[in-house]
């Protein structure tokens, strides 16, 4: 019975890898990958032939098992060599070792057709080349296993079945020649069989053949996992002990205990494997800890950085996107921002198909994203519950009809929801991984970040925005109680002296000055109108003192005195202005009958302006601490801005300006700004107010 497994099973073998070979032959396109494939099918039809017909110790079938590794290396090594960048040096080196080994195995092969009569060398002989196969089942074991793991995720769909079927042939030569060697039985039941479980996995190599798109990722690692390695050599040690505890025993133990064994890993593999939780369970460790991750992480946090941080015609919003789409290899997505009622609304989106409409109805599910930084798989949100333990979360309609829709991206900032990004199906419509969640929270986190600080400094220029504006506004109702009093002055006077002509003149001259600055004063409060100090010219400053002493004479006594061509530097709108403040503040400071005084002189190549009064004057802590903060003043109506603005506007034209003020004794300001020697200096022309 024995021998008729084994024969037909190993023909049935032979019959569907030549079948293989030929169709493959027929539909090879040029890759030079097929040629391997194509050598190593043909070699394992021919190789279930001869043992089939002559045994496993024959020279042909020596050979013919030699060809099969070979060209099985072969096709596995052309796989690798392919990827970009190459094989590495420690993968050909353990390419090389296992094919120096299946060259010995030819050697033994063709010693022991020398010595097929002689019973002892011969079992000497076919020790050895149990030994052999043992070595190389385990070494093209380890191979298979890097191999896949350094697969690129889109053609592991491909490559996992012809991969898990070489993983099955090297599996059970490993067992078969273990448990062989360590018996020293012939192990005729797992020989015959080896034919039925090779007719098997020709249905895995076929189902890889149809859909073979396979490009390698080299591993960044530059070693192997030693996880295979540890593994093999525990199982040799396990199937020593039983092997030589059976062979203690004796009798026909021995093959009771290989019995037994298959069937403990038969009657594991039917209990365990069904269970999803379990090979969920098993999925995630084994990927987490023993496999290559499928990411780059250095290269993928790069990526990321460099999209969200390079400026361009697309905003923020669109670029955090982008780089978190690029990680999952996404063509689009969505970007939608959560308010505090936890209400999310559309905000920039990259090659989304269409606009989407958000709705109500997430706020128990956006709680949940926010306290855990769960990432949404839709493929569970279609079915309209989000599973979380025991926790069942509600999912609105409009979130789980998005078609199209694969993951979604909390951004977590603070411990606050700051939006959810949706990314579209990849190409290879995979499932969401342990892998994915990870770096997809993490990358979340953040894109948060980014858009938490461009709120931050939106929100800092929009009080910029408004500061400068109040402080605008603080200098245009300074100078609008100065207009509001030369207007009062005006009215009081009119009253007494409306019949003089000269006086009408003046009143009317005064009106059309005093809407001329108020319609200035307001077109400085609109957007945009700040102005700045303009470039510095040469002004004739003289000119410029009598101009304003005539404009205040109205309300209080003024004098001028100085040379008279003096010319400075300085910013002709800006001066007027801070001497208009500095002589307000001194007339409101003097007494009705004491004048204020101008005076300018030539200062070491400066040009120094006076403001002297007689009146009040101010303490030297007050001039030291508090005179230049805004808002401060010693007047009960005053706003004390005068100063402030006044300093500023100096400064701003390259001058100084310094103080001298005793209480009771009055106050000295002097400014003192950059001279023109010799310079001709324009007309000036006379604003009066």
């Amino acid at each position: 019975m024995t021998g008729f497994i084994a024969l037909w099973g190993h023909l049935l073998a032979a019959a569907l890898y030549g079948a293989l070979a030929v169709f493959q032959l027929r539909r090879w396109n040029g890759d030079p990958r097929n040629r391997p494939l194509i050598t190593a099918f043909a070699a394992m039809s021919v190789w279930a032939i001869f043992l089939g017909l002559l045994g496993p110790y024959t020279l042909l079938t020596q050979f013919a098992e030699s060809g099969r590794n070979l060209a099985f290396l072969a096709f596995m090594y052309g796989l690798m060599a392919g990827a970009e960048g190459g094989a590495q040096r420690a993968i050909k080196a353990v390419f090389a070792a296992v094919g120096g080994v299946v060259g010995l195995q030819i050697v033994v092969g063709g010693v022991m057709a020398e010595f097929q009569h002689e019973p002892i060398v011969l079992a000497v002989l076919a020790s050895t080349s149990q030994i052999i196969g043992l070595i190389i089942a385990a070494g093209a074991l380890i191979l298979v296993h890097n191999l896949y793991g350094q697969a690129a995720p889109g053609s592991r769909s491909a490559l996992r079945f012809p991969m898990l079927a070489l993983a099955v042939m090297w599996a059970y030569d490993l067992h078969l020649y273990t448990v062989a060697y360590f018996s020293d039985a012939p192990s005729d039941d797992l020989f015959a069989l080896r034919g039925i479980v090779l007719a098997a996995i020709a249905a895995l190599f076929a189902a890889g053949l149809r859909t073979a798109d396979w490009k390698i990722q080299l591993s960044r690692a530059a070693t192997f996992q030693s996880v295979s390695v540890i593994a093999i050599l525990f199982y040799l040690i396990a199937m020593m002990s039983a092997a030589r505890a059976m062979e203690i025993v004796g009798g026909d133990w021995a093959r009771v205990g290989q019995v037994a064994i298959v069937f403990a890993m038969t009657l594991g593999a039917l209990v365990l494997l069904p269970s999803g939780k379990l090979r969920a369970w098993l999925r995630v460790v084994l990927s987490k800890h023993l496999f290559e991750h499928r990411y780059d992480y250095r290269q993928e946090w790069l990526r990321f950085t460099d999209t969200v941080g390079r400026a361009g015609d697309a905003s923020l919003e669109e670029r955090v996107v982008k780089a978190l789409a690029d990680i999952g290899g996404a063509p689009g997505g969505l970007l939608l921002i959560a308010d505090d009622g936890y209400r999310l609304a559309p905000a920039g989106r990259w090659n989304w198909p269409a606009p989407v409409q958000a709705g109500d109805g997430a706020e128990a599910l956006l709680r949940h994203v926010e306290a855990t930084g769960f990432v949404l798989d839709f493929a569970a949100i279609r079915q309209g519950w989000l599973i979380n333990g025991e926790t069942r979360l509600p999912v609105p309609l409009w979130l789980a009809a998005l078609e199209n829709a694969w993951a979604g991206i909390p951004l977590v900032h603070g411990g606050r929801l700051a939006g959810l990004v949706i990314l579209d199906h990849p190409a290879f419509r995979r499932p969401l991984d342990w892998e994915d969640f990870d770096l997809f929270r993490t990358a979340g986190i953040q894109a948060a970040s980014y858009i938490a600080e461009a709120r931050s400094q939106q929100a800092l220029a929009d009080a910029q925005r408004f500061d400068e504006f109040n402080r605008r506004f603080a200098f245009i109702m300074h100078d609008i109680k100065n207009l509001v009093s030369q207007l009062s002055l005006v009215a009081r006077n009119a009253e007494r002296h409306a019949d003089n002509p000269e006086f009408r003149a003046d009143m009317i001259a005064t009106l059309q000055s005093s809407v001329r600055k108020m319609n200035d004063l307001l077109a400085r409060l609109s957007p945009g109108a700040a102005r700045g100090s303009e470039p510095a010219r040469p002004v004739e400053v003289r000119p410029l003192l009598d101009a304003l002493a005539a404009a205040k004479r109205r309300a209080h006594p003024v004098r001028v005195a100085g040379e008279a061509n003096l010319v400075a530097k300085a910013d002709p709108a800006g001066l007027e202005q801070a001497l208009g403040h500095l002589v307000q503040n001194a007339i409101d400071a003097s007494p009705p009958d004491m004048p204020v005084e101008l005076r300018c002189f030539e200062s070491g190549g400066d040009v120094a302006l006076e403001v002297v009064d007689r009146g009040r004057g101010m303490s030297a802590a007050f001039v030291r601490d508090r005179l230049f903060q805004p808002f401060v003043s010693t007047k009960e109506s005053g706003f004390g801005i005068g100063a402030f603005e006044a300093r500023a506007l100096i400064l701003a034209m390259g001058g100084r300006l310094d103080v001298e003020s005793d209480e009771g004794e009055g106050t000295r300001f002097t400014l003192y700004l950059p001279g023109e020697a010799n310079l001709a200096a324009p007309f000036y022309e006379r604003k009066r107010a």
